[in-house]
């Protein structure tokens, strides 16, 4: 009787690190299933060239997931609504879909008989935490292998495996790490590692530079409802396809490209070139319609929900309660942030013009102030004489 191979789901992108995991579980003695969840990853056929490359590496069989759609809905609005930017600077792009992809994976894993579940995540970037969390918590009885992290596999060592049994390695795959989604790309290569170093402009693979792009201005006007943007330039449009069409005219703009430096979940400091058009373009038009409508207490607890989420998200914490009570507090404080707001894109930059929404609290009745009526000079006077008066007995009480 023919023995049975024990089956492995791979978490692959058809990249050096997880294309090299493919042959090191076939020779581990395992049957290898590749799994690709699609968030935003495929140019137009590029999902086809991965599933011929993981048949190529001697897969058994590949799995393709379209995962954009739960990525918009159960992330990006959140991130949008909570203007989600790491260190103020990073839309936390890539790191984002992981979560999606981990439980997709996690989920597949569940109804493809397998023992295990691999991923190519190394043992000093963030990826190996959020895919080790969702599986564990998901599948606690699925052993979980890592072969890239457990070997120290460098991506020079990759290659050499790959090049041996006669598989191609392209030289950019090898000079640069390219992870790309729906909010954008992420790359990592040796000018990241040098805190120094700009990323040199034919490393970045879609926006322009800003020298190639058009010298006269473009303007858009993106439609929000309950702070999910909805309409661009007067089309309604599903999320992905917005994303993917602000992405679109945002690149040809040269904008969103960026260096984040943070303090990774390993605790050290990590440095990564992105770039992101529709973040770019997206968050500070949300941000300023928001300002017309929230009030002053809304806009600070939005604020700190929202810089709470993407930590937790960025940390591989989203499977955690507490996650699906910031989304309820952010969709409750969005549900009027609606409305229009101009942008104007030139040269790298994405400059809000204004914004409109029949909510806003600016300028009711057309007017500013005491002219409104709603408060006269004397009012105003007894406001600060009140505002002052515990700073008066404070100083006074210093003896000054």
């Amino acid at each position: 009787m023919k023995q049975t191979k024990p089956r492995c789901l791979l978490a692959f992108s058809g990249g050096l690190d997880t294309s090299f995991c493919t042959l090191w579980l076939a020779d581990q003695g395992y049957e290898v299933i590749t799994c690709t969840v699609d968030t935003g990853t495929f140019e137009p056929g590029e999902g086809d060239k991965i599933a011929a490359r993981a048949r190529e590496l001697g897969a058994s069989k590949h799995i393709t997931y379209d995962g954009r759609k739960k990525f918009f809905d159960t992330v990006l609005v959140n991130l949008i609504r909570g203007n989600v930017l790491r260190g103020g600077v990073y839309p936390l792009c890539v790191g984002a879909e992981r979560v999606v992809q981990a439980i997709e994976i996690a989920r597949i894993a569940g109804v493809e008989d397998v023992v295990a579940v691999a991923h190519g995540s190394t043992g000093a970037g963030n990826d190996q935490l959020r895919f080790d969390v969702a599986v564990r918590v998901l599948t606690p009885d699925l052993e979980l292998i890592t072969p890239i992290r457990d070997g120290n596999i460098q991506r020079a060592d990759s290659t050499k495996y790959l090049t041996g049994r006669g598989h191609t390695v392209p030289n950019k795959t090898t000079a640069y790490s390219i992870n790309r989604g729906l909010w954008g790309i992420s790359i990592g290569g040796a000018e990241t590692h040098d805190g120094w170093q700009p990323l040199p402009d034919d490393a970045y693979v879609l926006t322009k530079n800003i020298a190639d792009a058009p010298d006269a201005a473009e303007e858009i006007v993106i439609g929000f409802e309950a702070g999910i943007p909805i309409v661009l330039n007067g089309k309604k449009m599903d999320g992905v396809t917005l994303i993917e069409a602000v992405t679109e005219i945002g690149a040809r703009h040269g904008v969103g490209r960026g260096m984040h430096l943070g303090t990774t979940v390993m605790n050290i400091k990590g440095r990564v070139a992105f770039e992101a058009p529709a973040p770019a373009i997206l968050i500070p038009a949300h941000r300023e319609l928001e300002k017309f409508i929230l009030t002053k207490m809304q806009m600070q607890l939005c604020a700190q929900m929202g810089e709470t989420y993407g930590t937790y998200l960025h940390e591989g914490r989203f499977l955690d309660p507490a996650m699906r009570d910031i989304e309820k507090f952010l969709e409750s404080a969005q549900q009027i942030v609606t409305g229009d707001v101009r942008v104007r894109l030139h040269k790298g930059t994405a400059f809000v013009l204004g914004a409109r929404s029949e909510f806003s609290l600016l300028g009711r009745g057309g007017k500013y102030g005491e002219s409104a009526g709603q408060y006269n000079g004397a009012d105003a006077a007894g406001f600060c004489k009140i505002s002052g008066l515990e700073m008066t007995a404070a100083q006074s009480a210093r003896g000054k």
